[in-house]
């Protein structure tokens, strides 16, 4: 009787945590226009905080664009609002080169092809919510 009482609340935990459903996007990250050369370089931000650089983004991927990978899908993030950063590393040197008043000279593209003004545009125009099947396709400029 003792271990009966001793294992039902593990039972209970156990029982609530496989009756839970899970909730998980599958977000497609697509870049159409792309030139067939160098790489792309990819950050899903799950935060405002992650996005505005006070943290890690919540997956990266990097694709050959030079081999025709335009695309990439990120599997089981939890429902939420991310928010995407793009940029096209023609030059293969895997940093986003700029000119010298620090403005970028490669590609580069944000979720709902959201643009900045004077700087990466912001969470609020980034931002999108993901559930299920997601996908942005993004043009990079």
């Amino acid at each position: 009787m003792k271990i009966v009482a001793a294992i039902a609340p593990v039972l209970a935990l156990a029982a609530a945590l496989t009756a839970a459903p899970a909730f998980a996007a599958d977000l497609t990250v697509a870049f159409p226009s792309a030139a067939p050369q160098g790489q792309i370089m990819v950050a899903v931000f799950n935060s405002e905080a992650n996005y505005g650089g006070e943290g890690q983004p919540a997956q990266v991927a990097m694709l050959d664009a030079a081999d025709g990978q335009t695309s990439i899908t990120f599997d089981g993030l939890p429902d939420g609002d991310y928010a995407v950063r793009a940029f096209h590393d023609l030059n293969g040197d895997g940093k986003m080169n700029t000119n010298p008043f620090g403005m970028p000279v490669e590609p580069f593209a944000f979720s709902n092809n959201a643009v900045g003004n004077m700087g990466p545009a912001s969470w609020e125009r980034a931002k999108f919510a993901a559930s299920g099947v997601t996908t942005q396709s993004i043009d990079l400029k």
